[in-house]
């Protein structure tokens, strides 16, 4: 985490040592949510479904992690808002918005609402989650939001139609919060996921979840847009 910027009207304070990671569960999220406890941090965990939140908060707890849980549907803005309003107000200094929606799927065959629906949980899902969270983040002058972007949007997959849209307008989305927030202070920046994630082989979650840490304590002067990750 970096000082706020020099001669920035700072209104408010984060809680430096607080990550919201929206999208946890099993894989990449369970990966992050580790190595942000491993250097002391809070977690609070967003996920559809209790019973997917519940293994990996007994689990960071069991190591001595703090945790909270909020069953949450980013595909739902207005329900988000009001599931997060007491995260919100708790003003953690780092968000991860760690979500993707993927399915088989055709451009020409699958009906025009399932592509709505995917976009919405790929992008605007991400967009909800900044217009939560950067605001106090820019008041404040500091801040972290990381998300988590995938191979299609570099290489198009015809088979994952979806995803292919999602990621590729997810990516451009991130690079616009990178330059409307740094003026701010505050970091936004992608993780481009080449490859299957398996845990063991170069793309396992927790080699991942190391370019997240890396991406928040970057200097500012040399923050990265996006980190491309293919297991080389």
């Amino acid at each position: 985490m970096h000082d706020p910027v020099v001669g920035h009207p700072c209104t408010v304070d984060l809680d430096r040592t607080h990550a919201v990671l929206v999208g946890a569960g099993p894989g990449l999220g369970a990966g992050i949510a580790r190595r942000f406890a491993r250097e002391g941090f809070a977690l609070t965990l967003v996920a559809r479904s209790a019973a997917t939140l519940e293994p990996l908060a007994a689990e960071l707890r069991a190591s001595g992690a703090r945790v909270d849980t909020v069953p949450a549907d980013v595909a739902d803005p207005a329900g988000l808002a009001t599931a997060l309003a007491p995260v919100v107000a708790a003003r953690p200094a780092v968000v991860v918005h760690n979500v993707g929606l993927v399915v088989a799927d055709d451009l020409l065959v699958d009906p025009p609402a399932h592509f709505a629906h995917a976009l919405a949980v790929d992008v605007v899902g991400a967009v909800a989650v900044a217009q939560l969270f950067t605001p106090a983040m820019r008041a404040a002058g500091e801040g972290t939001f990381l998300v988590t972007g995938g191979g299609p949007a570099l290489h198009p997959d015809p088979a994952h139609a979806s995803l292919t849209l999602g990621k590729a307008a997810l990516r451009n989305a991130v690079a616009v919060l990178h330059e409307q927030l740094a003026a701010d202070g505050v970091h936004a920046a992608g993780v481009t996921v080449v490859g299957v994630i398996e845990p063991g082989t170069p793309l396992d979650p927790d080699r991942i979840a190391e370019t997240y840490w890396e991406l928040h304590t970057e200097p500012r002067g040399a923050w990265s847009v996006d980190r491309v990750v293919d297991g080389s």
